[in-house]
């Protein structure tokens, strides 16, 4: 196998994202044949090179494994918790790939998840640049105004930064409405911080849709493979190139 930069060669084998990967050596976790490595443009060959994290062997390149999980509410959407909560790597029962989650859902949120052990891909799906659009369903205890949803759309500033332009559409009214959001971007509890802007709490939230990707007919805690089509199309969108 051909050299190839430290962080590309961990995303690849399973160990983490590249930019977990990027960390991991930057804190000096990360040996090549005994040696400790710090620079991010060191090249390693994994069929020759003794490469190790936290003096563990790397394994060579699993092969990519892509999943979609409807994850439930009551789950943490990480590989593990300090608080010892059940994460979302307790409902996949039966893979042995090392995966980890693309992105997050908050605890009291459920939905749509893609977990896969492909750093490349992770880290695109990710990115701002690719403005992947995620879909959500969200219950709220109280209705916007119109000046409010235009607002909403517009961009709120949110920690001294303001959202990217969002859609939004009211699909059940009622006391408690239930609306649409459709999102390029992702900061933490966005969803909930920008109804709260407008004095409304949210109630239950739901991915449902990342990029062409819908939910369907997953119930919560189930999981599925993306099929080969699927997997080509993301890959399209993001703009990667085909495995060889």
């Amino acid at each position: 196998m051909p050299e190839e930069r430290l962080q590309k060669l961990l995303a690849h084998a399973g160990v983490a994202s590249r930019r977990r990967a990027e960390q991991l050596i930057r804190e000096g976790r990360v040996t090549v044949n005994g040696a400790v490595v710090t620079e991010l443009g060191t090249k390693a060959d994994a069929e020759h090179d003794h490469v190790k994290v936290d003096g563990k062997r790397i394994r060579d390149a699993e092969k990519p494994v892509y999943l979609v999980l409807n994850k439930p509410k009551s789950f943490v959407s990480t590989v593990d918790d300090p608080e010892g909560r059940p994460t979302v790597m307790n409902l996949l029962s039966g893979v042995k790939a090392r995966v980890y989650p693309i992105g997050r859902l908050d605890y009291a949120s459920e939905g749509l998840m893609l977990l896969t052990n492909d750093g490349e891909f992770a880290k695109r799906i990710m990115a701002p640049a690719t403005h992947v659009p995620k879909v959500y369903v969200v219950k709220t205890n109280g209705i916007l105004s119109a000046e409010q949803e235009k607002k909403f759309r517009a961009g709120i500033p949110l920690a001294g930064k303001r959202t990217a332009p969002a859609g939004l559409k009211l699909i059940q009214r009622a006391t408690n409405p239930w609306y649409e959001v459709r999102l390029t971007e992702g900061r933490q509890n966005q969803i909930r911080l920008m109804f709260k802007h407008f004095g409304c709490l949210v109630e239950k939230l739901r991915r449902v849709k990342i990029g062409f990707l819908e939910l369907g007919p997953l119930k919560p805690g189930e999981f599925r493979h993306l099929t080969p089509a699927e997997v080509a199309r993301f890959r399209k969108v993001l703009k990667m190139e085909e495995h060889a």
